[in-house]
Protein backbone atom coordinates (compact mmCIF):
# COMPACT_ATOMS: atom_id res chain seq x y z
CA UNK A 1 0.00 0.00 0.00
CA UNK A 2 1.46 3.36 -1.07
CA UNK A 3 1.02 6.21 1.41
CA UNK A 4 0.23 9.57 -0.21
CA UNK A 5 0.17 13.05 1.29
CA UNK A 6 -1.67 15.74 -0.68
CA UNK A 7 -0.96 19.46 -0.23
CA UNK A 8 -3.66 22.02 -1.00
CA UNK A 9 -4.30 25.73 -0.55
CA UNK A 10 -7.98 25.99 -1.52
CA UNK A 11 -10.95 23.83 -2.44
CA UNK A 12 -8.71 21.00 -3.58
CA UNK A 13 -10.69 19.84 -6.59
CA UNK A 14 -7.72 17.85 -7.90
CA UNK A 15 -7.33 16.28 -4.48
CA UNK A 16 -10.99 15.29 -4.63
CA UNK A 17 -10.49 13.77 -8.08
CA UNK A 18 -7.62 11.65 -6.77
CA UNK A 19 -9.59 10.52 -3.71
CA UNK A 20 -12.66 9.67 -5.77
CA UNK A 21 -10.60 7.73 -8.32
CA UNK A 22 -10.22 4.98 -5.72
CA UNK A 23 -6.75 4.02 -6.93
CA UNK A 24 -5.92 0.42 -5.95
CA UNK A 25 -2.93 0.21 -3.65
CA UNK A 26 -3.09 3.90 -2.72
CA UNK A 27 -3.85 5.25 0.73
CA UNK A 28 -4.39 8.99 1.16
CA UNK A 29 -2.64 9.33 4.49
CA UNK A 30 -3.24 13.05 4.93
CA UNK A 31 -4.31 16.29 3.33
CA UNK A 32 -2.25 19.28 4.48
CA UNK A 33 -2.95 22.94 3.78
CA UNK A 34 -1.17 26.21 4.41
CA UNK A 35 -4.58 27.84 4.92
CA UNK A 36 -6.96 26.87 7.71
CA UNK A 37 -9.93 28.05 5.65
CA UNK A 38 -9.12 25.84 2.66
CA UNK A 39 -12.36 24.21 1.54
CA UNK A 40 -10.67 20.93 0.69
CA UNK A 41 -9.95 20.24 4.37
CA UNK A 42 -13.65 19.80 5.14
CA UNK A 43 -13.98 17.41 2.20
CA UNK A 44 -11.05 15.32 3.46
CA UNK A 45 -12.31 15.22 7.04
CA UNK A 46 -15.75 14.10 5.87
CA UNK A 47 -14.08 11.09 4.27
CA UNK A 48 -12.05 10.18 7.32
CA UNK A 49 -8.74 11.45 5.95
CA UNK A 50 -6.29 13.00 8.41
CA UNK A 51 -5.85 16.75 7.92
CA UNK A 52 -3.24 19.22 9.10
CA UNK A 53 -2.75 22.97 8.77
CA UNK A 54 0.69 24.57 8.60
CA UNK A 55 -0.10 28.28 8.34
CA UNK A 56 2.66 29.98 6.36
CA UNK A 57 1.82 33.36 7.88
CA UNK A 58 3.02 32.17 11.27
CA UNK A 59 6.59 31.64 10.12
CA UNK A 60 9.45 34.03 9.60
CA UNK A 61 10.48 33.14 6.06
CA UNK A 62 10.07 30.29 3.61
CA UNK A 63 12.79 28.14 5.15
CA UNK A 64 11.10 27.97 8.55
CA UNK A 65 7.74 27.25 6.99
CA UNK A 66 9.14 24.51 4.76
CA UNK A 67 10.86 22.85 7.71
CA UNK A 68 7.60 22.76 9.67
CA UNK A 69 5.69 21.50 6.63
CA UNK A 70 8.24 18.74 6.01
CA UNK A 71 7.97 17.64 9.64
CA UNK A 72 4.19 17.24 9.24
CA UNK A 73 4.53 15.39 5.95
CA UNK A 74 7.24 13.05 7.20
CA UNK A 75 5.06 12.06 10.13
CA UNK A 76 2.99 10.10 7.60
CA UNK A 77 6.01 8.48 5.86
CA UNK A 78 4.61 9.01 2.37
CA UNK A 79 5.91 7.35 -0.77
CA UNK A 80 4.42 10.21 -2.79
CA UNK A 81 3.73 13.89 -2.10
CA UNK A 82 1.14 15.49 -4.38
CA UNK A 83 0.87 19.25 -4.89
CA UNK A 84 -2.78 19.77 -5.80
CA UNK A 85 -3.26 23.51 -5.99
CA UNK A 86 -0.67 24.21 -3.31
CA UNK A 87 0.09 27.89 -3.81
CA UNK A 88 3.52 28.22 -2.25
CA UNK A 89 6.96 28.42 -3.83
CA UNK A 90 9.04 25.77 -2.08
CA UNK A 91 12.69 26.06 -1.13
CA UNK A 92 15.39 24.02 -2.83
CA UNK A 93 16.08 22.12 0.40
CA UNK A 94 12.42 21.08 0.67
CA UNK A 95 12.22 19.98 -2.96
CA UNK A 96 15.48 18.06 -2.70
CA UNK A 97 14.20 16.25 0.39
CA UNK A 98 11.35 14.78 -1.70
CA UNK A 99 13.37 14.25 -4.84
CA UNK A 100 11.68 11.81 -7.21
CA UNK A 101 8.55 11.48 -5.10
CA UNK A 102 6.79 14.83 -5.35
CA UNK A 103 4.53 15.75 -8.27
CA UNK A 104 2.63 18.86 -9.33
CA UNK A 105 -0.01 19.72 -11.90
CA UNK A 106 0.52 22.91 -13.91
CA UNK A 107 -2.23 24.49 -16.04
CA UNK A 108 -0.38 24.63 -19.34
CA UNK A 109 1.41 22.36 -21.78
CA UNK A 110 4.88 22.82 -20.36
CA UNK A 111 7.39 24.13 -21.18
CA UNK A 112 4.95 26.70 -22.56
CA UNK A 113 3.57 29.29 -20.13
CA UNK A 114 5.51 28.51 -17.01
CA UNK A 115 4.45 30.50 -13.96
CA UNK A 116 1.18 32.34 -13.42
CA UNK A 117 -1.75 33.56 -15.55
CA UNK A 118 -1.35 30.70 -18.00
CA UNK A 119 -4.84 30.87 -19.51
CA UNK A 120 -4.71 34.59 -20.25
CA UNK A 121 -1.27 34.21 -21.74
CA UNK A 122 -2.37 31.29 -23.92
CA UNK A 123 -5.27 33.31 -25.32
CA UNK A 124 -3.06 36.35 -25.91
CA UNK A 125 -0.50 34.17 -27.70
CA UNK A 126 -3.18 32.89 -30.04
CA UNK A 127 -2.49 29.21 -29.45
CA UNK A 128 -5.11 26.71 -30.59
CA UNK A 129 -4.21 23.96 -28.11
CA UNK A 130 -3.74 24.45 -24.37
CA UNK A 131 -3.85 22.01 -21.48
CA UNK A 132 -2.26 20.69 -18.31
CA UNK A 133 0.99 18.99 -17.35
CA UNK A 134 1.83 16.71 -14.44
CA UNK A 135 5.54 16.83 -13.67
CA UNK A 136 8.05 15.88 -11.04
CA UNK A 137 8.94 18.80 -8.81
CA UNK A 138 12.51 20.08 -8.99
CA UNK A 139 14.12 23.31 -7.75
CA UNK A 140 13.44 24.87 -11.16
CA UNK A 141 9.90 26.27 -11.01
CA UNK A 142 7.63 24.30 -13.38
CA UNK A 143 10.77 22.78 -14.89
CA UNK A 144 10.79 19.19 -13.63
CA UNK A 145 10.55 16.09 -15.84
CA UNK A 146 7.18 15.87 -17.58
CA UNK A 147 5.16 12.77 -16.70
CA UNK A 148 1.97 13.31 -18.69
CA UNK A 149 -0.03 16.00 -20.44
CA UNK A 150 -3.65 16.58 -21.39
CA UNK A 151 -4.61 18.82 -24.29
CA UNK A 152 -7.79 20.84 -24.77
CA UNK A 153 -8.79 23.22 -27.57
CA UNK A 154 -8.76 26.97 -27.22
CA UNK A 155 -12.11 28.10 -28.62
CA UNK A 156 -12.61 31.38 -30.52
CA UNK A 157 -14.81 32.95 -27.85
CA UNK A 158 -12.78 31.78 -24.83
CA UNK A 159 -11.95 34.10 -21.98
CA UNK A 160 -9.48 33.06 -19.26
CA UNK A 161 -12.26 31.77 -16.98
CA UNK A 162 -13.82 29.54 -19.65
CA UNK A 163 -10.45 28.17 -20.69
CA UNK A 164 -9.46 27.60 -17.06
CA UNK A 165 -12.61 25.53 -16.46
CA UNK A 166 -11.87 23.37 -19.48
CA UNK A 167 -8.28 22.80 -18.42
CA UNK A 168 -9.33 21.99 -14.85
CA UNK A 169 -11.70 19.30 -16.13
CA UNK A 170 -8.75 17.81 -18.02
CA UNK A 171 -6.61 17.93 -14.88
CA UNK A 172 -9.23 15.87 -13.07
CA UNK A 173 -8.69 13.07 -15.61
CA UNK A 174 -4.92 13.41 -15.84
CA UNK A 175 -3.75 13.76 -12.25
CA UNK A 176 -5.32 10.55 -10.86
CA UNK A 177 -3.87 8.62 -13.80
CA UNK A 178 -0.35 9.76 -13.00
CA UNK A 179 -0.82 8.94 -9.32
CA UNK A 180 -1.96 5.48 -10.39
CA UNK A 181 1.25 5.03 -12.44
CA UNK A 182 3.32 6.01 -9.42
CA UNK A 183 1.53 3.54 -7.19
CA UNK A 184 2.06 0.84 -9.80
CA UNK A 185 5.78 1.60 -9.93
CA UNK A 186 5.74 2.60 -13.59
CA UNK A 187 7.43 6.02 -13.34
CA UNK A 188 11.12 6.15 -14.24
CA UNK A 189 13.53 9.01 -14.82
CA UNK A 190 16.38 8.22 -17.18
CA UNK A 191 19.96 9.52 -17.09
CA UNK A 192 18.90 12.15 -19.63
CA UNK A 193 16.53 13.63 -17.05
CA UNK A 194 13.42 12.67 -18.98
CA UNK A 195 10.57 10.80 -17.32
CA UNK A 196 9.21 7.60 -18.77
CA UNK A 197 6.12 5.59 -17.92
CA UNK A 198 7.09 1.93 -18.05
CA UNK A 199 4.74 -0.50 -19.80
CA UNK A 200 2.41 2.30 -20.88
CA UNK A 201 1.92 3.30 -24.51
CA UNK A 202 3.47 6.69 -25.22
CA UNK A 203 0.14 8.06 -26.39
CA UNK A 204 -1.35 7.34 -22.96
CA UNK A 205 0.94 9.97 -21.46
CA UNK A 206 -0.51 12.67 -23.68
CA UNK A 207 -4.26 12.63 -23.30
CA UNK A 208 -6.83 14.53 -25.29
CA UNK A 209 -9.94 15.01 -23.21
CA UNK A 210 -12.93 15.56 -25.52
CA UNK A 211 -15.47 15.54 -22.72
CA UNK A 212 -13.61 18.50 -21.18
CA UNK A 213 -14.43 20.67 -24.18
CA UNK A 214 -17.88 21.57 -22.91
CA UNK A 215 -17.03 21.50 -19.20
Amino acid sequence: MSSIVILISGRGSNMQAIVEAGIPGARIAAVISNRAEAGGLAYARARGIETRVVDHTRFDGREAFDQALAAEIDGFSPQLVVLAGFMRVLTEAFVTHYHGRMINVHPSLLPAFQGLHTHRRAIEAGVRIHGATVHLVTPELDGGPILAQAAVPVLPDDDPAALAARVLAAEHHLFPQVVRWFVEGRVEVGPDGRARIRDVASTAACLCVPDAVNA
